[in-house]
């Protein structure tokens, strides 16, 4: 987490104790006082917070990790805001605890992306890290996309609204939110203009990574460029589990990335080198083609994004794409993708994915099968009968903190291998097609 995101949270919650601190003193202070005793000590001791599963049992990373050779790979991308390289280290180490994966890598490697679509532009980077459990040989392979870099440079537009000459002019607090809003409300607009196209190479070049060989086949730092997916890099496809982890924007990013390397695949000569032959093999797209896919969406935002946008290249079409018997079965991207958009109703720059959603929007060459997860990522306070009150910062940023979530992306739900702690603290129900 930046400290943008840390400043602001510590705003709202200097918000909601000023409005204690009025109502202690406004004729009732020992009252006052007793009640809001009463109210932290039962948020502290009681955890009501909602988590309700809809649609399909889905398995965890951790049924992926059983499957020896086969490697696990994880692809995260972040959202609106400056990241650096690390940003996902507190989420992984929550991770790896839940996987049991208690040995790392010495050190992380560091590849700059670039690719000949853009020349001279730097598209981020990618941050790889191993982990294992040497007893019973598990291990996962986790990649950290940082796109931001990107987008940096376009928001210096915006650098002397933060420079001493305008910011002393503020209140504190306002300026910190100031802050906040000129480093986060940039990104989803500059991502529909000149820079869209680069980010999403950055996610393909990412991807393709992941797809053409194992950790000690990754260079260890520089700028490099992923060149092709050849037969040879075809039985790492076939037999390698991937799964993507996104937040805010980065499911937006993550979707369409998926949908441009599906064009890419229906037309593969059109998106080659003229010195290059063989940049997607028939044997890489048709491994590919028998792979399901899963990607954990958190504060999901796909509708709202989806507004101004254009459709998908292929939509509404699952049946001929994604069932055997369809006409263009042999043309989709992957067999199935699993989407588990997790949202908490109080972080307001969450949503669901109806299905009549995923129907028109999402490509149907991805074969998508949406399971919502409502979740209350933060407590739900009575604040002295004005109300039910829930921070909704704290909804937006605490999704890859929380226990419960975690529990779902290393374990699953609905299936054998549930955690206690889902059992007891989440419901689920299954949905009847």
């Amino acid at each position: 987490m930046n400290k943008v995101w840390k400043d602001s949270v510590v705003i709202i919650r200097w918000l909601l104790s000023s409005l204690s601190i009025v109502i202690l003193f406004s004729g009732c202070a020992s009252v006052g006082k007793g009640v809001a005793k009463t109210i932290l000590k039962k948020a502290e001791n009681e955890d009501t917070r909602l988590c309700q599963v809809w649609d399909s049992p889905f398995a965890g990373i951790d049924a992926d990790l059983a499957q020896k050779p086969e490697k696990t790979k994880i692809l995260f991308v972040h959202g609106v805001g400056d990241h650096f390289p690390g940003y996902a280290t507190q989420f992984l180490e929550k991770l790896a605890r839940k996987l049991s994966l208690d040995v790392r890598s010495e050190t992380q490697k560091n590849i700059a992306l670039s690719s000949f679509l853009f020349p001279g532009k730097e598209l981020g980077n990618l941050r790889v890290m191993h982990l294992l459990n040497e007893q019973n040989g598990k291990e996962l392979t986790f990649y950290e996309l940082t796109w931001s870099k990107i987008t940096r440079h376009e928001k210096d537009l915006l650098a002397f609204d933060n420079s001493g000459e305008y910011d002393f002019r503020r209140a504190k607090m306002n300026g910190l939110l100031k802050k906040f809003s000129n480093d986060t409300v940039p990104d989803p607009i500059i991502y529909l203009g000149q820079s869209r196209q680069p980010i999403l190479s950055a996610f393909s070049q990412s991807f393709c990574w992941m797809a053409t060989g194992d950790w000690e086949d990754l260079p260890e730092s520089g700028k490099h460029e992923c060149m092709n997916l050849t037969d040879a890099h075809a039985e790492h496809i076939a037999h390698d589990h991937y799964v993507f982890i996104s937040h805010s924007l980065g499911s937006r990013i993550t979707t369409d990335g998926m949908q441009r390397i599906a064009s890419l695949l229906a037309s593969p000569r059109k998106n080659v080198r003229a010195n290059q032959k063989d940049s997607l093999s028939i044997k890489a797209i048709q491994a590919l083609q028998n792979k399901q896919i899963s990607m954990f969406m958190l504060s999901n935002q796909l509708p709202i994004l989806q507004m101004g946008r254009e459709l998908p290249e292929v939509a509404g079409q699952e049946k001929n794409y994604c069932d055997p018997k369809g006409a263009n079965y042999k043309k989709r991207m992957v067999n199935k993708t699993e989407i588990i958009a997790f949202s908490d109703p109080n972080d307001l720059l969450s949503y669901g994915i109806p299905h009549e959603f995923a129907e028109k929007y999402i490509d149907s060459r991805l074969c998508a099968k949406i399971t919502n997860v409502n979740i209350n990522i933060t407590k739900i306070m009575d604040a002295f009968g004005l109300s039910d009150l829930a921070n909704p910062m704290d909804a937006h940023i605490g999704y890859d903190q929380d226990d419960r979530v975690i529990a779902m992306i290393a374990k699953d739900i609905g299936v054998n291998g549930t955690s206690s702690l889902i059992k007891q603290r989440c419901d689920f129900t299954k949905e009847i097609k």
